[in-house]
């Protein structure tokens, strides 16, 4: 299988499984993912994903035999992971990137379209397409809505590679660890959201990016609105009750 999971109690784990490739997407490989992805989105006692790579790497980026086949058949292959994209954004529970190795060109999208991203000092990211004479259209998109404009052109025009230090500073990740406490830096974040309802952390992640495509204020009345209707869940209210009998 290209596309693995597993779970330790609340927390999903999602591996990439082509390291013979660097975990290269191919096709195949990104309708497995999708189909792992609307599965999970299905199991509500799954809070939080972890997204990450088999044998050292993330992702390298799209398998380069796909680009060689007839423009209809590329255009589909990167339909998929246009799927893939929405499905991440889409899913109900938060998505932690754990990166090491390379992150670069289609494995830059998809650390830039998780939630969140975690990092050991070795990984690399970068949008190289342009070296191979093929400008990095569908990553900088992600990657461009994360970082500033201009640090995200330098990266798909020049094609150069940045280290996990750079990319913390620029805002394209959360946090650096050395290489060993990758796991367990990811697995601890993982675990601060699973303690936490699933609707309030459902919901949450729908409304936080909702508003990001609003104006402020329209964002503002859309965050009223919003609130009004949850205060009314079970969480909200079973959280507020204990929150004043000085109770977990």
């Amino acid at each position: 299988m290209n596309i693995l999971f597993d779970r330790d109690g609340s927390v999903g784990y999602i591996t990439l499984n082509r390291p013979e490739k660097r975990n290269a997407l191919n096709s195949e490989m990104l309708i497995q993912l999708r189909e792992v992805l609307s599965d999970v989105s299905r199991d509500d006692s799954i809070k939080v994903v972890i997204l990450r790579g088999s044998e050292g790497n993330f992702c390298s980026g799209h398998d380069l035999s796909e680009l060689l086949k007839e423009p209809m058949d590329v255009k589909r292959h990167f339909e998929l992971c246009g799927a893939v994209m929405h499905a991440i954004r889409g899913l109900p529970q938060p998505v932690i990137a754990e990166v090491e190795g390379y992150a670069v060109a289609g494995g830059c999208q998809l650390v830039a379209v998780c939630d969140l991203a975690i990092a050991s000092e070795d990984a690399k990211f970068g949008l190289p397409g342009i070296k191979l004479g093929v400008f990095c259209f569908t990553p900088a998109v992600f990657v461009s809505r994360n970082i500033s404009v201009k640090r995200a052109f330098e990266l798909a025009i020049t094609g150069e590679l940045i280290d996990a230090k750079t990319a913390l500073d620029w805002g394209l990740i959360n946090r650096v660890v050395p290489k060993d406490e990758l796991e367990e830096a990811t697995k601890e974040l993982a675990g601060k959201i699973a303690r936490f309802s699933f609707e309030a952390v459902s919901a949450g992640k729908r409304f936080f990016y909702s508003q990001l495509e609003m104006n402020e204020f329209g964002a503002l009345a859309y965050g009223i609105n919003t609130i009004a209707l949850h205060s009314v869940s079970k969480s909200a209210r079973e959280g507020i009750k204990a929150f004043f009998e000085k109770r977990r």
